[in-house]
């Protein structure tokens, strides 16, 4: 644990990533932090094996057939010695990968932070490319909440928060190709789905009644959530 502890530290410094976003705006005392459920790690980990089991298969199955065609046409011993060299790189670096891959999969589970405020919220996710999205309650519209068959037989479940607009909204793509939706918010994988939909809407109804949201309405804010990347600053 702690060589895993010293290496988290490594790749959050060399990524830029800091270990928890700031809180968002809203008065002192009324921030709610909620954080992923174990068992959404155990859902990231059993997509990871059955990506992983195919992707090690593919790979030693490639250096299977090449052994065997370079075995009936190496004679010359520099030669044999080149090709268990190769092998031995290759295996070396399906080993790397898996290691990264699984190193990844567990940063994104633990650095997964949902905070709430009286008057706003605030999602961060991932690690290779950060996720940051700040949403008002000035502008959200819809709070819901979702789960596919896997995520009820683990007793987790995706919060919804969408706010003025709804779609993509132009928000184009993240580094990895997968589209950013400029209007959504999601707190993923939560094992109290529900108690987090029902505060939300409590404190969207307190910021409603307080009269803040026909002063907002007055002076609109600028209603995209911001993204943030590590390097770009």
């Amino acid at each position: 644990m702690t060589v895993y502890r010293g290496v988290k530290g490594w790749i959050l410094r060399l990524l830029r990533v800091p270990p928890e976003p700031p809180d968002p705006d809203g008065a002192p005392g009324s921030l709610l932090v909620f954080r992923a459920a174990p068992n959404f790690y155990r859902y990231l980990l059993a997509r990871w094996l059955l990506r992983q089991s195919i992707a090690l298969w593919g790979a030693f199955a490639g250096l299977a057939a090449f052994h065997g065609v370079a075995a009936d046409h190496v004679a010359s011993t520099w030669l044999t010695a080149l090709m268990y060299a190769t092998e031995i790189g290759g295996i070396g670096l399906v080993l790397t990968q898996t290691l990264l891959s699984y190193l990844s999969v567990r940063l994104d589970y633990e650095m997964r932070w949902y905070k709430v405020t009286d008057r706003s919220l605030r999602i961060r996710e991932g690690i290779w490319s950060v996720r940051e999205m700040t949403m008002t309650f000035a502008n959200i519209q819809n709070i819901s909440v979702s789960r596919g068959p896997l995520q009820r037989l683990l007793g987790i479940a995706d919060v919804e928060v969408q706010s003025a607009g709804g779609g993509i909204g132009g928000g184009g793509k993240d580094a990895r190709g997968t589209a950013v939706h400029m209007h959504r918010g999601l707190f993923r994988g939560v094992d109290n789905a529900e108690e987090i939909r029902d505060r939300l809407k409590d404190r969207l109804r307190n910021y409603r009644d307080s009269g803040l949201g026909d002063e907002v309405e007055r002076h609109p804010p600028t209603p995209a959530p911001s993204l943030h990347a590590p390097g770009l600053d």
